[in-house]
């Protein structure tokens, strides 16, 4: 399963979390479909763990649940420790888009911050519809390479060194113009 980094894992879990989720809701999966654009059938398979979302549909299911990505892929993990070791830091693959996804320091019952490390392959790029949570504050670091980001209709070139901070209320877009890869370290925190 692509999406995970051992196929009873994280991707199992996720599936099983996003059938949960629409339950919750009281939604089928056409009324789901609608909220999200997703097709029905991609749905049906992600919820029966034989596809593993792109980082644009988990985004899509994301903003229909009210959820940072964070926060969705926490629920699927067991409750990360005070010191969380790299070597068991999440890590969230998405090939055909060139991301790759750890999350440093996951979400934490009582803590409205956290630390994710992003890594886009050069010329890929990601869109992300409205957030989940309008006005979460993001500070994104970029630790190597170039990226651009648009927030508010802005794009803003981000070169190593470099610190983009700002509340995201619509959507937003990151673009690795290379010709290297770009790696960031991303810091979430909730309103």
């Amino acid at each position: 399963m692509r999406g995970t980094d051992q196929p009873d894992s994280v991707g199992a879990r996720l599936a099983v979390r996003l059938s949960g989720l629409r339950t919750e809701h009281g939604w089928s999966l056409d009324e789901l479909s609608r909220r999200t654009d997703v097709s029905r059938s991609t749905l049906s398979r992600l919820e029966r763990g034989e596809l593993s979302p792109t980082a644009t549909v988990l985004g899509r299911l994301c903003a229909a649940y009210g959820r940072t990505m964070s926060r969705l892929l926490m629920e699927v993990e067991a409750e990360p420790p005070a010191l969380v070791p790299a070597a068991q830091q999440p890590v969230w693959r998405d090939e055909p888009s060139g991301f790759v996804r750890r999350s440093v320091s996951p979400p934490h019952a009582g803590l409205r911050a956290e630390i994710v490390e992003g890594t886009l392959d050069a010329g890929a790029a990601l869109s992300y519809g409205n957030p989940p949570v309008p006005g979460v504050e993001q500070h994104i670091w970029v630790l190597e390479g170039t990226v651009e980001i648009t927030v508010d209709d802005t794009v803003h070139t981000v070169r190593r060194g470099d610190c983009l901070r700002f509340r995201l209320r619509g959507p937003s877009r990151f673009r690795c113009p290379g010709p290297d890869r770009v790696r960031y370290a991303l810091l979430i925190v909730m309103p």
